[in-house]
């Protein structure tokens, strides 16, 4: 499409996933079978978001600002590898 876009050709069962993409949010693929997620267990809305659903807590902690202490958790999420797990505070995941 030009120097920091371009047209992807997706699978069929993307095709409501609008095919331009900013360089920036490309990565160089490497081919392995435990990264592959099964599209069909992502039910994509209307409008392309879906929901995670946190399976499990691996981690707490607390996180020291100024004044305040905000407890955080660490979340494994349905269909992410632990590695992709995120920091998040209890309120978010309720």
């Amino acid at each position: 499409m030009g120097c920091v876009a371009y047209l992807l050709k997706l699978p069929r069962e993307l095709e409501k996933i609008h095919d331009v993409f900013h360089v920036s949010m490309l990565r160089k693929y490497l081919a392995e079978p435990s990264r592959f997620i099964a599209t069909e267990n992502i039910e994509v809305r209307p409008d392309l978001n879906f929901d995670d659903e946190p399976v499990k807590i691996l981690a707490h902690k607390v996180k020291i600002l100024q004044s305040k202490q905000i407890p955080l958790i660490k979340v494994l999420w349905r269909n992410h590898k632990t590695s992709e797990a995120t920091w998040e505070t209890e309120e978010a995941i309720k």
